[in-house]
């Protein structure tokens, strides 16, 4: 059972997170306000170097949600494997 609570005082609370997501949603509402995103669309505003804080439109990809969400993980497991 997930604690939801006990991950939201650990994580969610915290000052950085709460930035880092003020500025994820503020690149969010920019691209909506210039019509490259929609409401409710299957794409996300996608931040290349991985941080969320520089919202500079070099940083910034327009990128299906499928393929963002996954990227993470799959980068994450090319450094555990590259030599």
């Amino acid at each position: 059972m997930v604690d939801y609570k006990k991950a939201y005082n650990k994580y969610h609370k915290q000052p950085k997170y709460k930035k880092d997501r003020a500025a994820r949603n503020k690149a969010r509402r920019k691209a909506l306000k210039e019509g490259k995103v929609k409401k409710g669309g299957s794409f996300d505003v996608h931040h290349i170097d991985a941080n969320p804080q520089n919202n500079s439109p070099k940083n910034i990809a327009i990128t299906h949600r499928k393929s963002n969400r996954g990227q993470l993980k799959y980068r994450n497991r090319r450094k555990m494997y590259s030599a």
